[in-house]
Formats: structure tokens, C-alpha cells, sequence
């Protein structure tokens, strides 16, 4: 992938975040854990949507610990939220919607990787379930609160340099002809690119002041990469897994970077594709870069957005305003 803009950006060099509100799914381990802990840092408050309430909790009492002595200047929510779920997608947008009137950044962050063939509540196929379409429903439904905030506020999309290999295959989206694990996973994270550019087309068309763009994490070293093999009881695959991890992977931390980049550096523009600049792109600082040929295919993206609304029931409200006219 071709490099457009590069540097060596660190969480350091975020804007102040006082008096904004941020999402962040999945906020309670790896990639969302660490850039939950850069937002709180720099004083957004953040809400941390997560599918296990105790475990979130655990990590806002780690993330309270941790950075005691780093002067922590924002403030911590806790919000459950179930991605294979899409009555809890919804509970968690009314809820958000009445408690808060703002919102700045939504960080679509949370997804499982290669695991065994299962099903959501709603009879999704998990993989694609969960990483996209929990996610798109996410948007559409708080996309009321991003545009009625003061100021340019943003969508950011966690996608992975799998995508390069995905294919939609609109024939069996839900894999139930044929399954294979990466291939499901692969598919899951083209349509993340698909929705993040399709959503920022979208949002110039209506005059939006919201900008949308795709991240992807390089190798970091998270708990995504366990839970297959866990979920297959295969100690060989677990062993294998760990030591790719501490042989190639970077940190959580590092692997945060390029969301964090995404959701906050002024220079981003809608449309865009963060990922680090380093070694084949799998670590390193952000950089803009060039995602797959298939993610800039208009006539897929839009076909995936119908077919997106209608899994998902949600429609997005991307109407003109008076003041974009």
C-alpha cells in the first residue's frame, strides 16, 4: 500500500479533548482499551460501550489506576452494548440519546476475528454481524447526534490489512453455502472500508459536517487473535498465535495509534485510510495510505448499504440541512 503522508505521530500530540463526548466500542481491552486511556487523557469524556458491563468496569478501574499519575483529566461511562445483538445496538442509542446531547468522535472499534461459524441474535452470520453491520446500525443511529454537534465531528472505522484479500460475496453474505473462517473475516473487514468511504460520500452529498474514515491497526498484539483458537479448543493454534505475537505483533498501545490518528489529527480528511507506515505496514506510526482496489468500488459499496439497511432495519437520515444549503 502506498504511503500519502507519513510521520512520527504519538498520542502526545492529540488536541485537547475538554467538553467533547467519544464512543468507543470494544472499550474495554486491546486497541479500544488503549485509545479509551489517550481520550481520557486528554480530557474527552468517554463512553465505554462494551457487551460485558463487569468487564468494563474493570477497565475503567484499571484505566483510574494506571493513570493516577498522569494527571487524568477526563472522565469514564460505562454502556453495554451487544453488536450481535440489534435490540441492544438500539437500547444503547436511546440511552446515549437521552443522557447526552453531543457527540464528537464514534470510534466503531470492537469485532472478533476467525472464529468458528456462529450466529448473531438476529441470525447473522458473527463475523459479519458484528464487525459490520452492529457497526453500521451503530451510526445510522446515533448519526442524529454527530450532526447536531457543534463543529466538524467524526466516524471512525476499524478495519485490517486482511481486507486486501475480501471479496462480498453477495450470494452467501452469511457464509451458510460455505465457511471459511478468514475468508468470513476478510469479508467483514472490506465492508468496514466499503461503509466508512460510501459513508463519507454520503455526508458530502447531505453537506455534513462529519467526516468518516477507516483505520486499520498493522499486527498488535490484542486478545482478537485468541479467541479462535480458544473457541476450537486448539492449544497448537494458541501457541502459534503467541509466539507471532511476541515475534512480530506491537503493542495494543502502538496498535491504537492509527484510530487515535483517524479520530483526532486535524490534517484527516473524510474518505481516508490509516494504518502504521512502518514494515509492511504492520507497525510503525500512522500514515495515510492506499486501502484495497475492491473498497473504492462505488457499485459494491452502495449495493452493501442497501443490503445493510435492510438487514439491519436501520435507515440513515443524510437529508440537507437549511444551514448546509
Amino acid at each position: 500500500m502506498a504511503l500519502t503522508r507519513r510521520g512520527e505521530w504519538t498520542a502526545d500530540q492529540m488536541p485537547a479533548m475538554d467538553d467533547r463526548t467519544v464512543v468507543v466500542t470494544g472499550a474495554n481491552t486491546g486497541l479500544g482499551y488503549e485509545a479509551t486511556r489517550a481520550f481520557v487523557r486528554k480530557g474527552a469524556h468517554v463512553v465505554m460501550a462494551c457487551r460485558s458491563e463487569d468487564r468494563g468496569e474493570d477497565a475503567k478501574r484499571r484505566i483510574r489506576r494506571e493513570d493516577q499519575r498522569g494527571g487524568q483529566r477526563g472522565s469514564l461511562e460505562i454502556a453495554h452494548l451487544d453488536l450481535a445483538d440489534l435490540s441492544s445496538v438500539r437500547s444503547f442509542a436511546d440511552g446515549f440519546r437521552d443522557a447526552h446531547d453531543e457527540l464528537h468522535v464514534l470510534c466503531n472499534n470492537a469485532g472478533v476475528m476467525a472464529i468458528p461459524r456462529r450466529e448473531t441474535e438476529d441470525g447473522f452470520e458473527t463475523q459479519f454481524g458484528v464487525n459490520h453491520l452492529g457497526h453500521f446500525a451503530l451510526t445510522g443511529l446515533l448519526l442524529d447526534r454527530l450532526r447536531a454537534t457543534p463543529g466538524e465531528t467524526r466516524v471512525v472505522t476499524q478495519s485490517s490489512g486482511v481486507h486486501e484479500s475480501g471479496e462480498i460475496d453477495f450470494e452467501d453474505l452469511q457464509h451458510e453455502e460455505s465457511y471459511d473462517e478468514w475468508d468470513a473475516y476478510a469479508q467483514s473487514k472490506l465492508a468496514n472500508v466499503l461503509f466508512a468511504y460510501e459513508l463519507q460520500r454520503r455526508l458530502d452529498d447531505a453537506g455534513a459536517d462529519v467526516v468518516s474514515a477507516a483505520c486499520h491497526p498493522g499486527y498488535a498484539a490484542t486478545d482478537l487473535q485468541r479467541r479462535g483458537p480458544e473457541m476450537r479448543g486448539s492449544t497448537l493454534r494458541l501457541w502459534a498465535m503467541k509466539a507471532a505475537n511476541a515475534v512480530l505483533a506491537q503493542s495494543a498501545e502502538r496498535g491504537a495509534l492509527p484510530m487515535l490518528y483517524a479520530a483526532t489529527a486535524p490534517d484527516i480528511e473524510g474518505g481516508e485510510y490509516v494504518g502504521p507506515g512502518g514494515f509492511v505496514n504492520i507497525r510503525g506510526r500512522p500514515a495515510v495510505q492506499q486501502s484495497s482496489d475492491a473498497s473504492y468500488d462505488r457499485r459494491r459499496a452502495e449495493r452493501l448499504w442497501a443490503v445493510s439497511e435492510e438487514l439491519t432495519g436501520v435507515t440513515y437520515d443524510l437529508r440537507r440541512t437549511a444551514t448546509a444549503d
